[in-house]
């Protein structure tokens, strides 16, 4: 049954999947309700599972929320036209590289990727992301990821929008191992050891797996490796917002659960202490298509993460009542962030309030044959520009259009 809405989807959309929304919750955060999700729907899964603060895009991967995690959290919906669902990893495991491309089926054996908005009233705590010789350990893969933060879903910074990232040069090992040993002593003020970074919408930061971070209060859009390993290593948030301890050994190996030397190890400790972090990792929009070759009028084609050699993410841009035929080398995910229009045909739209189990027009996964033959994009409106995020495994260095 799953294979025959996965066929009827390819053939609607003719190489273009539409996709559900895909809610997420995360007990220990407070969501920013800037998802676009209607306000008494925050804690439309209880409130033992915590509020809403993301949603997942073009995932075939679960959510690791611990104990009474529904079998299917984080895992993206392909949707038909009459409204039946079938999941994407099984569009992939069946279709294998005619959905995502045979060379990055071969080499991974599944989409490798997702992405997602994560949304948050106050800032997270500083933690990490394993790399994959720990991660391996648990049986999981490492996590690179990269942030972007669109103006479409930021109309307000919240509580903190500054990120913290690494620890500052001069940081000796002692003092982190210190901070991580006085976890359950009150506030371990391991922050004070780092540096906060102001966010401006519109801009972005690439964040390897090894990596402190405690990203600040904005709604970010953020492709990552198919993974949700990850540690936190702060103990006591702003307004006094208590981190469990047993987020602090998340993702451990059972024998090494209360050795903090190990918790050290997790660290990259050259890429934290970098004096030159914001040179080597900020990003700003840079036009994906080289001088040499000409776009249409009325059409933007750039990069937005592109730091990351295993990801990376674009934003095209439709201005009013323009048409393009947009060439790609890879399959990608795509969420619609401002305007409406179509694509392939079908109708596309960024959506103003969205009820939770509702349906929606703004998300869709382009795989990699649609992608080489060309997908085409309509912007129905004659006042607002079509803007979509799009998401993908590796770098498709050069995009093409007619």
């Amino acid at each position: 049954m799953a294979i025959n809405i996965i066929e009827q989807a390819l053939e609607e959309g003719r190489g273009v999947l539409r996709l559900a929304p895909n809610w997420v919750p995360r007990s220990f955060c407070r969501p920013g309700r800037r998802l676009r999700l209607h306000p008494d729907d925050y804690f439309a899964l209880g409130l033992n599972r915590g509020g809403i603060d993301e949603r997942w895009f073009s995932s075939t991967t679960p959510a690791d929320n611990g104990p009474g995690t529904p079998e299917n959290e984080g895992l993206s919906f392909v949707v038909t036209e009459s409204g039946e669902k079938a999941r994407l990893i099984d569009a992939v495991s069946e279709y294998k590289g005619q959905i995502i491309g045979q060379a990055l089926y071969e080499k991974y054996g599944r989409w490798p990727m997702y992405s997602k908005f994560f949304d948050n009233q106050g800032p997270l705590p500083h933690h990490i992301h394993h790399r994959d010789q720990h991660a391996k350990l648990v049986g999981e893969a490492g996590k690179p990821e990269m942030y972007f933060f669109p103006a479409q879903y930021n109309n307000y910074g919240a509580e903190l929008p500054f990120t913290f990232f690494g620890f500052n040069p001069g940081t000796t090992k002692e003092q982190v191992k210190q901070a991580l040993m006085d976890f359950t002593k009150g506030d371990n003020h391991i922050t004070d050891l780092s540096r906060a970074y102001r966010i401006r919408p519109d801009t972005g930061w690439d964040v390897p797996p090894g990596v402190m971070h405690a990203p600040a209060s904005m709604c970010t859009y953020e492709p990552q490796f198919a993974s949700d390993v990850y540690a936190m290593y702060q103990s006591v948030l702003y307004f006094d917002h208590a981190v469990p301890e047993d987020l602090l050994w998340k993702n451990c190996p059972k024998d090494k659960l209360g050795d903090f030397d190990y918790l050290m190890d997790v660290i990259d400790w050259d890429v934290n202490v970098d004096p030159d972090f914001f040179q080597n990792r900020y990003m700003e929009p840079v036009p994906a298509v080289a001088p040499e070759h000409s776009l249409p009028e009325g059409y933007l084609s750039e990069w937005i993460c592109y730091k990351c050699p295993e990801l990376g993410a674009k934003r095209l841009t439709i201005l009013p009542g323009r048409s393009v035929t947009f060439k790609d080398e890879v399959a990608y995910g795509m969420i619609c962030v401002q305007g409406h229009g179509s694509i392939n045909g079908l109708e596309l739209s960024s959506p103003n309030m969205i009820r939770f189990g509702e349906l929606t027009r703004d998300e869709y996964f382009v795989t990699e044959a649609a992608s080489r033959n060309g997908v085409v994009y309509e912007n129905h409106s004659d006042t607002e520009p079509l803007v979509m995020l799009c998401h993908f495994a590796g770098h498709s260095m050069l995009g093409h259009v007619k």
